[in-house]
């Protein structure tokens, strides 16, 4: 499929949900299941205390100021996607063996 098709069906599709003629389907049971699923994903009940150089405070910061949110929300964000499988093992770096070496995994582009 080109881009111009592309375009056009999401055009089409967009189009359609404007005017009513797309109406999404969702029963009650899936919506409360999402709705679930959503407030266990959000809800932020632990508290921790760590101690980190200045130095990398200091970067988080930066870089939370950059995207325009908190630095807390970004450390917690980061954690979230950690435990959730977003960032990848690769090893150690053969230099340093006790840091280990993550990368973030290749989000997958939609069809």
């Amino acid at each position: 499929m080109s881009q111009d098709d592309r375009y056009r069906q999401d055009r089409d599709v967009l189009n359609a949900f404007k005017t009513g003629e797309l109406i999404p389907e969702l029963s009650a049971a899936k919506k409360a299941q999402f709705i679930q699923a959503a407030d266990e994903t959000l809800k932020k009940d632990k508290r921790i205390n760590i101690r980190i150089s200045s130095r990398d405070l200091e970067g988080l910061q930066r870089i939370a100021l950059r995207e325009g949110i908190p630095y807390q929300t970004l450390i917690s964000s980061l954690l979230h996607k950690f435990v959730s499988g977003h960032f990848e093992y690769i090893g150690t770096e053969k230099k340093q063996p006790s840091i280990p070496a993550w990368r973030a995994r290749p989000t997958r582009k939609p069809d």
